[in-house]
């Protein structure tokens, strides 16, 4: 029986699905091929008909998991720049395991150690989510300033094993996000 003309491209998006979840949340050291393709349920061998190596895998599943993740935001959000930081620096995003996590910020130390290939995908995941955000601002300099506060704080909160510090370092990182965009409506007016 042949396969269907679409399945190829449904085996490598189930492998995208797998590969993004399992490398926000573990990162690239602890996710090993075997692990991706079994969570995608299909085979090993699959594998080498959609990517070159394990690289060019972590790779696109940075796209994957910013594309998954940026769908899970709330109905007409971000309103502002509050608004947004509220949304990403929030406990549910930080705690959630069970949902695709933000590669920008759960990955940030991994992608240092990563090729080029990998750092492009992630430098270009990153440069959408600031014009994302440079849309709720007209100042670039702020939206950079208030991009690392979230990307930043978000990281750094889930990193930490004290929740009552963790919360404390998300309520400061949307505090200084909301003091930034209130300075820019106060140069605009």
């Amino acid at each position: 029986m042949a396969w269907q003309e679409t399945h190829k491209e449904q085996s490598k998006d189930r492998i995208l699905k797998s590969a993004a979840m399992l490398f926000t949340h573990h990162g690239f050291e602890k996710i090993s091929i075997d692990q991706v393709m079994k969570d995608a349920e299909l085979t090993r061998g699959a594998f080498y008909s959609h990517f070159s190596s394990k690289s060019d895998l972590y790779a696109q599943a940075i796209s994957e998991a910013a594309i998954i993740a940026s769908k899970r935001k709330p109905v007409n959000h971000p309103l502002n720049m509050k608004s947004f930081a509220q949304y990403y620096l929030s406990t549910k995003h930080r705690d959630n395991n069970n949902e695709q996590a933000c590669p920008l910020a759960f990955l940030v130390s991994d992608i240092n150690q990563q090729d080029n290939q990998v750092k492009k995908a992630y430098t270009k995941t990153l440069k959408a989510f600031i014009t994302q955000a440079q849309s709720l601002s007209t100042n670039r300099e702020e939206t950079l300033q208030s991009v690392v506060l979230m990307i930043g704080g978000l990281a750094l909160s889930r990193a930490l094993d004290d929740k009552e510090f963790s919360n404390e370092l998300l309520a400061a990182c949307q505090k200084g996000v909301t003091s930034l965009s209130a300075e820019e409506d106060a140069d605009v007016s």
